[in-house]
């Protein structure tokens, strides 16, 4: 059954305050953990761009699905791989 995780960016490095770059790895481990296998994704709070664009590489392929949220654009689907 696919599970709907949603994934708060500023979460990965709220003990910082600041994401930084040297962590980036430690972030990325965090999501995919996080995200587990075949579950629709949810992306949404403050992070930089890099923060967000490696994690959605990372996630494409044990995602089914990618969805941005923020209060500006709603969701907006990176990609679904759904078959319905």
């Amino acid at each position: 059954m696919t599970e709907q995780i949603i994934i708060d960016i500023s979460m990965l490095y709220s003990s910082t305050d600041t994401a930084k770059l040297a962590e980036l790895d430690k972030y990325v481990h965090k999501a995919v953990e996080l995200a587990g296998q075949g579950n629709d994704i949810i992306l949404t709070g403050q992070g930089p761009i890099w923060l967000y664009l490696k994690i959605a590489h990372a996630l494409h392929g044990k995602a089914r699905k990618l969805i941005y949220r923020s209060p500006v654009t709603g969701d907006l689907v990176i990609f679904n791989h759904s078959p319905d």
